[in-house]
């Protein structure tokens, strides 16, 4: 684990990278990507974000060398110029979960069956597998095939891609502890990539509800605080509803849509049942968000789809004639592909043909300045293939 305080890349060039493989190769350019991305060149930050993204997370899958660079990633998040420490942010997100995994948040992130889908496909496991077959395999290119993955595989390496994302995935869960104080960080870019990359990590939620809670709570930025409060329903039980219900009446849309998202996920992941009348409120409020334009900005749920993250909602709850006609509402405006999957396997009768255009985007005002406003303080509480 980091801290604050020590230098961002201490130990950079002791990590054997030309040994290490990413998803186009040996892993040696890794380091100078690193030291760009937390320099004072904007333009080089963002070009080595895309390159470290495409390198160590391309197409979701994480690589050998993936894990390795999360200690330096966090230390950047922690102490790197502003503009690097959101980029780091969102690469320590990246890491831990893919695209699919981030649009699966209604079911939360199953940690559980993540592990033993990994430990069924560990390195350990594979390995006794290719030994019994090198033991009977006649054909010698396919012996020296075998032997390469055999080698690979004693050495420690995955190639299973659970395995190999949930190296990332421990590695990022590693330096969290540290990371939480972002929370507090005068910047509201780097307070909401900080709570959504915390709604993935149900394993530290003992620590995280509370803090995310109190950032929703005395948070002035319309998206900082839909963020955590989408991130708390994605954590937390029926206990937290009435916390939440506060937030339903909040003047800015995103946050009551945020509270509402929230509430109905709690009614999903717990075992008791929620108030009837708040979760019927949380449903209207969904229902008139599905009618609306999609507020702008809104959160990066769901890949930034707000009508589908709506639509998911609303689906994943028990039907009724306001939840099925919110959906309908929805459609016009869920990104096309989502919208294919929907009306070919979810409910294709709802599915009018051709759907009508969606309607505009609605920017939400600002909220009101903050002068000086800091959030309050609170307590500081890693298939793949063998790539290359």
């Amino acid at each position: 684990m980091i801290t604050a305080d020590e230098n961002l890349l201490t130990g950079l060039d002791e990590v054997d990278w030309a040994n290490l493989n990413h998803a186009y190769g040996t892993a040696d350019d890794v380091p100078g990507q690193l030291r760009a991305l937390c320099g004072d060149d904007e333009q080089a930050q963002q070009e080595a974000f895309g390159g470290l993204f495409n390198h160590l997370a391309h197409q979701g899958v994480r690589c050998q060398a993936s894990p390795y660079t999360v200690p330096f990633l966090a230390r950047i998040a922690l102490g790197g110029p502003r503009t690097a420490r959101e980029l780091a942010l969102r690469l320590l997100t990246g890491l831990a979960v893919n695209r699919d995994e981030e649009c699966e948040i209604l079911d939360g992130a199953d940690i559980a069956a993540w592990r033993a889908e990994a430990a069924e496909n560990s390195s350990d496991k594979l390995l006794a597998l290719y030994e019994q077959a090198l033991a009977t395999e006649q054909d010698e290119q396919r012996r020296r095939n075998l032997q390469d993955t055999r080698d690979w595989l004693a050495a420690g390496n995955p190639t299973d891609p659970r395995d190999s994302s949930m190296r990332s995935y421990d590695a990022v869960l590693a330096e969290l502890p540290a990371l939480l104080g972002l929370l507090d960080n005068e910047s509201p870019e780097i307070r909401t990539r900080t709570a959504y990359l915390l709604a993935w990590f149900p394993d530290l939620a003992d620590t995280s509800l509370p803090l995310l809670l109190d950032l929703a709570a005395h948070e002035h930025d319309a998206v900082a605080k839909a963020t955590s409060l989408v991130a708390v329903g994605n954590l937390g039980t029926t206990a937290l509803a009435p916390v939440l219900a506060t937030e339903l009446d909040a003047e800015n849309g995103l946050v009551r849509w945020a509270a509402a998202t929230a509430i109905a996920q709690t009614a999903r992941s717990a075992d008791a049942e929620l108030d009837a009348p708040l979760l019927n409120r949380a449903i209207a409020e969904l229902a008139a968000a599905a009618a609306a334009p999609a507020p702008v900005p809104a959160t990066d749920y769901n890949q930034g789809d707000f009508h589908g993250h709506t639509a998911d909602t609303l689906l994943a709850l028990p039907p009724s004639p306001t939840s099925r006609a919110a959906v309908a509402a929805c459609l016009p405006s869920i990104d096309p592909s989502h919208r294919a999957f929907m009306a070919k396997e979810v409910l294709p009768d709802l599915f009018p043909s051709p759907l009508p255009a969606p309607p505009s985007p609605v920017h939400e005002p600002p909220p009101p300045p903050a002068a000086g406003f800091v959030c309050p303080r609170r307590p500081r509480r890693r298939r793949v293939e063998h790539c290359g």
